[in-house]
């Protein structure tokens, strides 16, 4: 709870994956994937509940194990690969207002392909939010590589600028360092008002606060993505002393993932 606002954790996670199969469950760091998530969440000051919303039977064993609520299985409908975000939260929110009637005024959604996310950047954007009464989420971000100012677009046999920018003269072309400042979303987190999902129907609103990320991430998206992540993660353990974590019931607190 921050402010005497109830604070829930998403972490959305379907058994279906076509670029790493079983990819929520499998090992990073001695851990299942998705319980890098639970433990980030569990060692949050703000979070009040951690829910999976999955449709493997498999996943929901482990997030249990793990210590978080698994109330549901998601129906299959709501796991396909082309589902959006916001179905999965309209669902997860139906089923707790109409089986618990309980409304969370704030949900953080925790993708579990963003392991490397940190307890203290979690409550860093839940207190971003807060000071923004206006906003209606908060989506961590990183400084691309590549500006999107320098990036063409296909057209019949010739390629454009993906942006037409006349206030930049051959923007294309241009230093990196005179062209506009640009972010990127990560996996990282969200936060979300309850207000917005359920007045807009969204799971970022229109007034988003950015929490920039300066830490290595990654977005684990391929094995490869599990190759970078394990050396990150050695790395970071390897400079806090923190050789621990392997099991299910281990107090993660402060030392998540």
């Amino acid at each position: 709870m921050y402010n005497g606002k109830k604070v829930i954790a998403l972490i959305p996670a379907r058994g279906g994956s076509k670029g790493v199969p079983k990819k929520n469950v499998r090992l990073l760091g001695g851990l299942p994937l998705i319980a890098h998530s639970i433990r980030s969440a569990q060692a949050s000051d703000y979070i009040d509940r951690i829910i999976v919303s999955t449709d493997d039977e498999e996943i929901a064993t482990i997030a249990a194990e793990y210590g978080a609520e698994v109330p549901f299985i998601r129906p299959a409908e709501l796991a396909e690969d082309e589902t959006p975000d916001y179905p999965v939260f309209e669902h997860c929110l139906a089923w707790l207002d109409q089986n618990e009637r309980y409304r969370p005024d704030i949900v953080a959604h925790l993708r579990p392909t963003g392991p490397l996310r940190t307890p203290e950047q979690i409550d860093r954007a839940i207190e971003l939010l807060e000071r923004h009464p206006e906003a209606d989420s908060v989506r961590s971000v990183h400084e691309p590589d590549k500006t999107p100012h320098k990036m063409w677009r296909p057209e019949g046999e010739f390629m454009v600028p993906f942006l037409r920018d006349t206030s930049i003269a051959e923007h294309v072309n241009a230093p990196r360092q005179l062209l506009p400042k640009v972010y990127a979303t990560n996996a990282n987190i969200g936060i979300v008002r309850y207000r917005t999902l359920m007045e807009k129907r969204s799971v970022i609103g229109d007034t988003v606060v950015p929490l920039l990320v300066t830490e290595p991430w990654v977005d684990i998206d391929t094995g490869f993505d599990f190759e970078i992540a394990e050396y990150l993660l050695t790395r970071r353990r390897t400079k806090d002393g923190n050789v621990s974590g392997n099991g299910p019931n281990e107090n993660p607190k402060r030392s998540a993932p």
